[in-house]
């Protein structure tokens, strides 16, 4: 009997063991100590690339608010180093003549300018007195010339003929031992001078006018007649008369 029982009882255990390997469960157990950290994995793919972002609103139209005013303008820099001397360009094209200047002969025109210079210095040595007609005037004629630029003067007629309009100064001087009287005249006006000699010696008598000419307009020196005695205007002792005259300044054209 007791071989039959031990029999049953190692069955018995058998099966109950196996039994709780599938449905009986025992106590769990302590956690088991924290182990070593792993390495770092492999990097992973790059990405697709996103969609572009946009402004319109959200965020992008918060910042837009938030932008700032625009700021004062700095302070200018430093000048920089002084850079090299470029070479030397091309030379350019010769540019286009100029326009004709005038005529070199600008006084014979008639014409005035910046250019024009007219001047004259003329002498009468005739010992003879320069006699007027009657109760009228003569002309005083001249033996030399000292200057006539460009000649608008004849000395021979004793006449100035203006060819450059403007303002003009003539000048007189005569040496005599006589009265003596002179003018100068023009179309437009005559100044008289007059000089009473009682004495003998030397009397000098002078006169001058600025007068403003038109082109063509004459100018001369003439002697009159006011209180000179017969004797005197037959006086034949010497003489001398200079007649001056220059431009002072063109018109304007």
């Amino acid at each position: 009997m007791r071989g039959y029982y031990g029999i049953a009882v190692g069955v018995a255990l058998l099966l109950t063991t196996g039994q709780c390997d599938t449905s009986c469960g025992g106590i769990d157990g302590q956690p088991g100590v924290v182990g070593v950290a792993g390495r770092d994995g492999w990097p992973g793919e790059k990405g697709q690339k996103g969609e572009p972002g946009s402004l319109s609103g959200g965020l992008g139209s918060v910042l837009l608010k938030l932008r700032g005013e625009r700021g004062s303008r700095g302070l200018q820099g430093p000048m920089g180093p002084k850079g090299y001397h470029g070479d030397v360009g091309a030379a350019g094209r010769p540019g286009k003549p100029g326009r004709r200047g005038p005529s070199g002969d600008i006084l014979s025109q008639g014409q005035s300018g910046r250019q024009a210079h007219v001047a004259f210095s003329v002498i009468r040595r005739d010992r003879s007195y320069p006699r007027p007609a009657g109760s009228g005037s003569q002309t005083i004629t001249y033996q030399s010339t000292v200057v006539n630029k460009p000649g608008d003067i004849v000395a021979a007629t004793g006449i100035f003929t203006c060819r450059v309009p403007g303002v003009y100064y003539f000048t007189f001087h005569s040496v005599a031992k006589v009265s003596m009287c002179l003018r100068i005249a023009s179309q437009a006006v005559a100044l008289g001078f007059c000089d009473n000699n009682k004495g003998k010696s030397d009397h000098v008598l002078s006169g001058g006018a600025v007068l403003q000419l038109t082109l063509g307009q004459r100018v001369w020196l003439e002697s009159f007649r006011d209180q000179q005695t017969e004797s005197e205007m037959r006086d034949t002792q010497d003489k001398q008369i200079i007649f001056n005259g220059f431009l002072i300044f063109p018109d304007a054209q």
